[in-house]
């Protein structure tokens, strides 16, 4: 799959500003020349994975936020914010491809618009309906979610310092298990560890110098938790460093935003790069194959999986989401040409849904997007015990997949049938172009309907 070119040239002069270097010393510093440096801030060249790479090594965050979304990403997001009922009919794709790539400020700016006016549009909904304040905190929760899939849902410094830690750890992990080195590490830092035996206690509590675990965690969860508690230390820095630099909204999208990095520091600690991305080609991306061997969850290693996009040892290209009952995706990012809808429901076609309603067992879809690209993917039905008869268990579904060029190296495309003809999925009703769908709940926001009152079909018009 070729990749789409990017032009970050007032990007690149703002980052060479801010640390305070001229164009001179600043090309040093990357390795090219002047000139070339001058054509790549005036936008006449675009960014090449070898300046790139430069750039990660010496300005890291800078490289962030000059990638931002991926072009795909890019792309999938400024078609569904101009695809907005309330605005006029979508531009065609070439004029949208053309400007997402030539433009990525002005399509970035665009999306940010958008995604202010849905902001502004629920913040209204909610004073309308006189919801309790405590509801409108998912308004940060999203501005974290989108800032996770905004940036690859790879952080590099974080990974690459989580996954030092892990091979530092990896002797005591050796003699005395995974959680004993977790545990010994949280002493060295002057934290003892105790058990709460209350079942309604919280899953972890930090006070002081003392870390208490609820005692009816599973092992697995038992271990993210002290991986959580050493991340959010030993790595405190790094992520202070990547909070003061995320454009989020408000100080509670920020202290979620820390939780969320220190989360995926124990993920990278108990799951270290290159180890796991070796094992998980090793077992053709077996999930129940990689949480036995790593002691994670089925749910943290499909995460883990969708994280490895470190440049220059990429592991393969998958989209993963998490969905619960009602549809609602809680969890979302794709490395791949499919892209999920930031707003509004999803595909109903998508084998997730159906993995929601029966736990425990695997499905598999081969599918297709409207660009006549085929995906395989994996989904299962998970279920959280609330430890009561009086709580409902938390049921949900995960949802992993990769472009079919891969499926060789993906175990769960052995159930597929080659010769039947895929399903036809999209990203969502109003962005699929689909004219013939019968799952349809809502016409593409780009193409007329006709009614016709005498033919009685399953969608009530047709696209034409």
């Amino acid at each position: 799959m070729a990749r789409s070119r990017l032009y970050v040239g007032e990007q690149l002069r703002a980052a060479r500003r801010d640390a305070g270097l001229n164009q001179r010393t600043f090309a040093e510093r990357l390795g090219i020349s002047v000139s070339y440096l001058s054509q790549l801030e005036s936008g006449e060249r675009p960014l090449t994975p070898a300046v790139a790479a430069a750039l990660g090594r010496r300005h890291p965050t800078a490289l962030a936020v000059m990638q931002g979304m991926a072009p795909a990403q890019r792309l999938a997001a400024l078609a569904e914010a101009l695809a907005d009922p309330a605005l006029p009919p979508v531009p065609p794709h070439d004029v949208l491809a053309k400007l997402a790539e030539e433009r990525p400020e002005i399509a970035d700016r665009i999306v940010a618009l958008h995604a202010a006016k849905r902001a502004a549009e629920e913040r209204s909904g909610i004073a309308e309906e006189t919801m309790t304040a405590g509801n409108a905190a998912r308004l940060p929760w999203e501005a974290v979610r989108d800032w996770f899939h905004d940036a690859g849902n790879y952080v590099d410094p974080l990974d690459r310092a989580a996954e030092q830690l892990a091979v530092a750890l990896a002797t005591g992990a050796a003699k005395a298990g995974v959680d004993d080195a977790l545990v010994a590490a949280l002493a060295g830092e002057g934290i003892s560890l105790r058990d709460d035996p209350d079942e309604d206690a919280p899953l972890a509590r930090f006070d002081a110098r003392t870390l208490t675990l609820n005692a009816t965690l599973p092992p697995e969860s038992r271990r993210f938790q002290l991986a959580h508690r050493l991340a959010a230390i030993t790595f405190a820095d790094i992520i202070a460093a990547v909070v003061e630099a995320a454009p989020l909204p408000d100080i509670e999208a920020r202290r979620l935003l820390r939780i969320g990095l220190a989360n995926y520091a124990a993920g990278a600690l108990v799951m270290p790069y290159e180890h796991f991305r070796t094992v998980a080609r090793s077992v053709r991306h077996d999930i129940d194959r990689l949480s036995r061997r790593f002691g994670v969850s089925f749910e943290q290693a499909c995460h883990r999986l969708s994280t490895l996009q470190r440049p220059g040892a990429e592991g393969i290209p998958f989209y993963f989401c998490r969905v619960d009952m009602a549809g609602n995706i809680t969890k979302r990012h794709s490395a791949t040409r499919m892209q999920f809808a930031r707003f509004g429901g999803a595909c109903p076609l998508w084998v997730v849904h159906e993995a929601v309603a029966i736990p425990d067992r695997i499905l598999v879809q081969h599918s297709e997007t409207p660009d006549g690209v085929r995906y395989v993917s994996m989904a299962k039905g998970l279920v959280k015990s609330s430890g009561s008869f009086h709580r409902r268990p938390r049921r949900y579904a995960v949802l992993l997949g990769c472009e079919a060029a891969h499926a060789a190296d993906f175990v769960y495309a052995d159930a597929i049938d080659r010769a039947a003809r895929p399903v036809g999925i999209g990203p969502s009703c109003r962005l699929c172009p689909r004219p013939d769908c019968d799952q349809r709940a809502f016409p593409p926001a780009d193409r007329a309907i006709a009614v016709e009152a005498d033919v009685r079909r399953v969608v009530p018009y047709r696209i034409v």
